[in-house]
């Protein structure tokens, strides 16, 4: 078999399976998967829609359900029609209910819900979009984090997949022969980050940076003499200021941001002096 139907169905937005399902498919290769998606799955005649979808293109069903009811109906229909049928958060929350002997809240998209936790967000969202590329560094010292590094080491995406975790982050762009501002230098509370990339693998961004925006590929810029004097410079600097480095060359942006909510996680506990 080299395709499959993949059924995921959520009473939710469906990023909870979906993650599931890319992480396993990746483990085979040369395996096409077709996936039907089928978000926000609540009621009767929602889950009805999704049954007449599975009898059309039969496959696997990996479901988020927790209505017991509109998830019974899915089940049986799957059990009819004889295609697996996973509930791929039944043994977390079986192990959760039997460990804290307690009975869990069947609630669709609790996870979603405007809470305290959900503002925290939006709030560190709205930080690092108005800190992004050296901006407002006067006010760095009310960041959680500050990564720092030279054009194209994905600087912002990072920031922003943090920003998402809820961390406040600045990013400031270290450019040739222009100082680190001083609020910078004398930064205090943010964790700093330094982040890298091989110098071979940077010159290729950089030219392809330039030949998207149809500007001279043999500029300085993107020439890898300049571009590994650049990192080799960087380096020292994050050096100096005993700064942690991050290197990005093979690390997804989802990678660094793990490896960087480690550091800041230490650097936390080091400041509230648990370590």
């Amino acid at each position: 078999m080299d395709s499959l139907h993949l059924h995921l169905v959520s009473d939710a937005t469906g990023e909870t399976v979906t993650s599931v399902v890319r992480a396993c498919m990746v483990q085979f290769e040369g395996i096409h998967a077709n996936q039907h998606n089928w978000w926000l799955v609540r009621s009767q005649g929602q889950v009805e829609r999704v049954i007449a979808g599975i009898e059309a293109n039969p496959g696997i069903v990996l479901c988020t359900l927790v209505d017991v009811a509109v998830r019974g109906v899915l089940e049986e229909a799957c059990r009819h029609m004889r295609v697996p049928f996973i509930p791929v958060l039944d043994p977390v929350m079986g192990a959760l209910a039997g460990y804290l002997n307690a009975e869990s809240h069947a609630t669709p998209g609790r996870q979603y819900q405007m809470d305290a936790e959900y503002f925290a967000r939006i709030d560190a969202m709205q930080f690092t979009l108005a800190h992004d590329d050296g901006q407002l560094m006067d006010h760095v010292e009310d960041a959680d984090i500050v990564v720092v590094g030279v054009s194209r080491t994905s600087k912002t995406p990072t920031c922003m997949y943090l920003a998402n975790r809820g961390m406040k982050c600045a990013n400031y762009p270290l450019v040739p022969g222009v100082p680190l501002p001083k609020s910078l230098e004398n930064v205090r509370t943010p964790l700093v980050v330094g982040l890298t990339k091989d110098p071979k693998s940077l010159s290729d961004i950089r030219r392809a940076r330039l030949r998207f925006l149809n500007h001279d590929e043999e500029s300085e810029y993107a020439q890898f003499e300049k571009v590994r004097d650049e990192v080799a410079s960087a380096r020292k600097l994050f050096t100096r200021h005993g700064w942690p480095v991050v290197d990005v060359t093979r690390r997804s942006i989802e990678e660094a941001s793990a490896t960087i909510m480690q550091l800041y996680g230490q650097h936390k506990a080091k400041q509230d002096g648990k370590a």
